[in-house]
């Protein structure tokens, strides 16, 4: 059943067809339109495109160059006027047409295909004004009932016909609507119905443009108009040429051209553009751009039976089976393809938007998603709504169950997901984010709008204030969808969309601050306590400590590294949960969302980490302790470090190095120099601040500290300094600036430990030929004493 009304007339370009048969022609016959034997009676008479040999018509000769396809009796609507019959009289384009006519023709149409789109447009705006009006006068449908649109292609000759049964067009209205560059006949009649006391009614006319019908000369280089309005007893043919400053009228006098009403619009085509005449393409402009347009649409497509046939046999068998006479003759046939021509109903797909959501099932919805997007896996959901008020458009959203191929779309922006239809005519599939934020460009559906203002193309959407709001409205449906799917009775459904498109959500949090509220319940984490299945931020605000006032995050390249970092032992300690950021866009996303339900977000990683549970008075005596040894030991790094400080998150590790408070923390220095185009200068500045934080309750701290004391200028203490530092940087998450010097130092501080051992000296493993014999046992005994995870 074929419902959707249609689309624009800028001139309403009607076209007739009376109600046609669809009987099949045979190929051979190379003329599908027929003509009445009896040449004398003058009554009009209208035949099917297809009728069949059982009327009483004589087949005349056709060749499609001469006539235009498309309804019965038909000869060449392209001849010149009939020298018997009234003369055509010639008017000037009421505009500057020889400008106007080259910006249409070239700027305002950027693809030819559409001239087809707005065409059927134009027909269906016929079509759909003659059935609001045969409501008050029934009487304009008595030539014809039918209501349909058909196309019919020469591609021999490189024409196109197409036939409506529309309203058509009168005389003067020809003038008004096709002589008048820019005039709707469809905004004209729009704006009577408002003035009217119909004004309630709802119309789904589409051409308010004026401009359609001329996207013609997009690919013609000659155009003709046959129409018969309702109104008038004679039928006109309007002509021009692509190049030309005028166009001519003329009355049709020839009977075999006559239609009872609409328009016959014949384009003959550039010979450049030629390759629309093809039935195929034909068919493919139509289901692309005007598969939902509510009238029937039937293109003249070549068509095949299989039949049996005998054949000749061959004379050498022939006579071998004379010879045996007891062998059975058998007749030998093959199979053979028999092609005719006949209409083809192209349309016929009914828009599921359309219809009430609760009389849709989930394997129909399920269907026209696989046969849309042309997909083999069912979608993880499905939103159909319609939106009502200030802006109102229906649409039909779905959640993908896989990412496609390559994972690109993040970056990509033009996924074709989202098709744009006006009046169900379809206008557009590459939007660059207009409807949808890049970040949901994963998001596949149909959105049909009424209200939606286009340029004069039909092909850019403009960016106005109802783009914006129907915007606004698309993403918060979006949202909705995904955060069904999060309660979802079954886990794994929301654990494979995170899996295909956790990414696309972060890189929300950092483009779209407006939907912070809900792109933030629908994250994923693991945690310290949650290693193999990740959690939400709802799971985790729950699982906090009662006097616990933020989250706490730690970023690595890995859940193990994250995991073994020294940085989480005294929170490990206390039994609190830490988030591990494990992607690389983790942290940044992190740190443009903040907080979550007043909760802030914490890096362990950084400095003046506040855990809560500071003892003043026992911060005071371990900084009387240990001061000289933090002044002795950032004497000894220099620039390296931007302070040396006593730690509160260690328990097992003698020190670590701590990002400044606003710097890169290790995981992020770590990918900006993984950056092709990184900014070096940058990266110099932004790692300066390093904070080298000591556990005084280590037995190596306390070791140095009292060498600090005793002897600050020994070069094995000293050097202990410098490789405390090098593995502080390694289990920090920096990377060492000589990466062989580190592997020396600890080459010789093995030699150093294993002096003595299974029955070898030190000079034997590792001779230090600078270093004194009596202070290398004092130092092999205190590493020894503490140093044993060094």
């Amino acid at each position: 059943m074929h419902r959707v009304v249609s689309r624009r007339t800028s001139a309403i370009l009607r076209t007739g067809a009376v109600r046609h048969r669809n009987s099949a022609v045979p190929l051979s016959s190379s003329n599908p339109f027929h003509q009445s034997a009896d040449e004398g009676n003058t009554k009009k008479k209208w035949y099917s495109v297809l009728a069949t040999g059982s009327s009483n018509a004589t087949i005349k000769p056709f060749n499609l160059r001469d006539v235009p396809v498309m309804g019965c009796r038909l000869e060449s609507t392209s001849a010149a006027p009939d020298a018997s019959g009234p003369p055509a009289e010639k008017y000037e384009y009421q505009a500057e047409v020889s400008r106007l006519m080259d910006l249409i023709v070239n700027s305002l149409y950027s693809n030819k295909d559409v001239f087809l789109r707005e065409l059927i447009s134009n027909a269906s705006d016929a079509l759909d004004k003659l059935r609001f009006l045969s409501v008050t006068e029934p009487d304009l449908l008595k030539d014809a009932f039918d209501l349909d649109i058909r196309i019919q292609t020469d591609k021999d000759n490189g024409i196109i016909t197409i036939t409506d049964t529309g309203i058509g067009m009168t005389r003067q209205e020809l003038i008004d609507c096709l002589g008048t560059i820019a005039q709707s006949g469809t905004a004209k009649f729009l704006k009577a119905l408002k003035e009217s006391k119909d004004a309630g009614a709802e119309s789904n006319l589409i051409g308010q443009f004026g401009v359609g019908f001329y996207s013609a000369f997009l690919v013609s280089e000659r155009v003709e108009v046959s129409t018969k309005s309702p109104k008038s007893d004679k039928q006109y043919v309007w002509e021009s040429e692509a190049n030309s400053s005028s166009y001519t009228i003329r009355e049709e006098t020839d009977p075999s051209k006559l239609i009872p009403r609409g328009t016959r619009l014949t384009l003959y085509l550039k010979r450049d553009d030629k390759g629309f005449a093809h039935p195929e393409r034909i068919q493919k402009l139509v289901q692309n751009y005007s598969l939902f347009v509510s009238f029937p649409i039937y293109t003249w497509q070549e068509k095949g039976y299989t039949k049996e046939v005998e054949v000749d046999e061959d004379p050498a068998e022939a006579k071998k089976d004379d010879q045996d006479e007891k062998t059975e003759k058998k007749k030998k046939t093959k199979t053979v393809v028999e092609k005719y021509w006949d209409w083809e109903l192209t349309n016929e797909t009914q828009p599921i938007w359309l219809r009430n959501p609760k009389e849709v099932s989930t394997e129909e919805y399920n269907e026209f998603y696989k046969k849309t997007f042309n997909e083999y896996l069912e979608p993880l959901a499905s939103s159909h709504f319609t939106t009502e008020g200030e802006v109102e458009f229906r649409s039909v959203l779905y959640v993908p169950s896989i990412a496609p191929t390559g994972k690109d779309d993040i970056i990509n922006p033009k996924t074709k997901n989202i098709r744009l239809y006006v009046k169900r005519v379809f206008i557009s599939d590459d939007f660059d984010g207009e409807l949808f934020p890049r970040y949901l460009s994963f998001i596949k559906g149909v959105v049909d709008s009424n209200d939606l203002p286009l340029n004069v193309s039909r092909e850019i959407l403009q960016e106005s204030r109802i783009v914006r709001i129907m915007r606004k409205r698309l993403v918060r449906k979006a949202f909705d969808m995904i955060l069904g799917i999060t309660m979802s009775e079954n886990r794994d459904d929301y654990a494979r969309f995170w899996e295909n498109f956790g990414k696309h959500l972060k890189l929300g949090c950092i483009e779209d601050r407006e939907n912070h509220k809900r792109i933030a319940p629908l994250l994923r984490f693991f945690s310290s306590q949650s290693e193999e299945d990740t959690i939400s931020l709802d799971e985790y605000v729950e699982n906090m400590k009662p006097d616990q006032k933020d989250i706490y995050y730690i970023a690595a390249d890995s859940v193990t590294s994250a995991k073994n970092a020294p940085f989480l032992e005294k929170l490990v300690e206390k039994d609190v949960e830490v988030l591990f950021l494990v992607d690389p866009i983790d942290e940044v996303a992190i740190q443009n969302l903040k907080s979550y339900k007043e909760k802030n977000f914490v890096d362990i990683s950084k400095e003046d980490l506040d855990l809560g549970d500071k003892n003043e008075e026992k911060d005071k005596e371990i900084k009387q302790e240990f001061g000289q040894t933090c002044e002795w030991i950032k004497k000894r790094l220099g620039d390296k470090v931007a302070s040396v400080q006593i730690s509160n998150r260690l328990s097992t590790s003698p020190c670590v190095l701590a990002s400044g408070k606003f710097g890169w923390s290790a995981n992020m220095e770590r990918l900006m120099k993984a950056q092709t185009v990184g900014d070096t200068s940058s990266l110099e500045f932004m790692r300066t601040r390093r904070v080298f934080e000591i556990n005084p309750d280590h037995p190596i701290i306390k070791t140095l500290n009292a060498a600090c004391k005793s002897s600050p200028n020994d070069d094995e203490a000293l050097r202990a300094v410098d490789l405390l530092y090098d593995a502080a940087l390694v289990s920090s998450g920096f990377t060492p600036e000589s990466p062989a010097q580190l592997g020396g130092k600890i080459y010789e501080m093995m030699g150093t430990a294993l002096s003595g051992r299974w029955g070898t000296t030190a000079q034997q493993v590792n001779p230090p030929s600078h270093v004194p014999e009596t202070f290398e046992a004092e130092v092999v005994e205190s590493a020894e004493a503490g140093g044993q995870k060094l």
